[in-house]
């Protein structure tokens, strides 16, 4: 047993993007980086498939409260179809259930294909999925052999590039709402090129608008927590930067201990009735907001205000 599993597990703030490997489920990961920091209370922000790779924010401690708001957002793939062969889990670790001939298409024929389906449309969620229906996992009808009607959700795709095409294999990347599966997709396109197909490889590239370069891979996490663990809670991004894309009001030193204490607070911002960042003095994040048409202000969130980890 190591030295460190033998300490209580300590109050640990922000948020860490793993670049996920395949092979191990989210809260798998999860459990692992969790470990690593000896954080106290730790969730993740939108599961991967096990044997999908990349970005999976991760959070800890006050950071678990924006959880909810990262798993509302959108995301892009890099997508590895593997055309003419189709599983019964749409991806490559099902067993083949159908095999169609792949149409020799050009990247042109290829490419309006695919932006056919940018825009909004209603899809229907996969069998192998941890959706529910009447209590139980959908994956685990289907495990059973059970196929039950699913109702179809609606998706947005905001954008799809492709990237290669070559025989049997067909890359692309796409910019897509949460909700989204990649799987199905990829059995949709094929179906509308006259064929079958299934996910051989997905990888998230962003979530939120996060950097990609701003990954870190499981090994070297495993490294820095063992040479050098405080320097590693030192890079975990505060809170609020999974919440860019809310505006930011600032308040005075008075009213941001009212809002603290979960009072509604008056201010004078420009910003649009809505969810809003929140500030309270020199730029210290305060908490998550929802600004009403008169200007006030009520607490939705609210951050225990300039804590560091320890």
């Amino acid at each position: 047993m190591s030295r460190r599993s033998t300490h209580r597990s300590e109050p640990v703030d922000g948020l860490l993007l793993l670049n996920k490997p395949a092979g191990l489920t989210s809260n798998q990961a999860l459990q692992k980086v969790k470990r690593l920091l000896n954080a106290k209370k730790a969730g993740h922000t939108g599961s991967l498939d096990p044997a999908a790779t990349g970005m999976l924010p991760l959070c800890f401690g006050e950071a678990t409260k924006v959880c909810a708001f990262l798993l509302d957002a959108d995301k892009t793939y890099r997508v590895t179809a593997h055309l003419g062969i189709a599983t019964d889990t749409g991806d490559a670790d099902g067993s083949e259930v159908a095999t169609a001939d792949v149409p020799q298409l050009t990247a042109d024929q290829w490419n309006e294909i695919l932006q056919s389906f940018v825009g909004k449309s209603m899809q229907v969620p996969p069998m192998y999925s941890a959706l529910k229906k009447n209590g139980m996992r959908l994956y685990e009808l289907a495990r059973k052999g059970q196929t039950v009607v699913r109702d179809p959700r609606p998706i947005r795709i905001d954008g799809i590039e492709l990237l290669e095409i070559a025989g049997r294999r067909l890359v692309f990347s796409v910019h897509c709402s949460k909700g989204t599966y990649v799987r199905v997709l990829v059995e949709d396109i094929a179906a509308k090129a006259g064929t079958v197909a299934h996910t051989a490889k997905l990888h998230r590239e962003t979530v939120a608008g996060f950097d990609a370069t701003e990954m870190m891979d499981l090994s070297r996490l495993e490294e820095a927590a063992r040479t050098d663990l405080a320097g590693l809670r030192e890079r975990l991004l505060p809170p609020d930067s999974a919440l860019q894309s809310l505006p930011a009001v600032n308040l005075s030193a008075d009213a941001a201990r009212r809002f603290n204490a979960g009072q509604v607070v008056s201010v004078d911002s420009e910003a649009d009735c809505g969810l809003v960042r929140v500030y309270a003095g020199a730029g210290v994040f305060a908490g998550i907001g929802e600004l009403s048409g008169d200007g006030r202000l009520a607490p939705k969130r609210v951050f225990r205000a300039g804590e560091k980890n320890p």
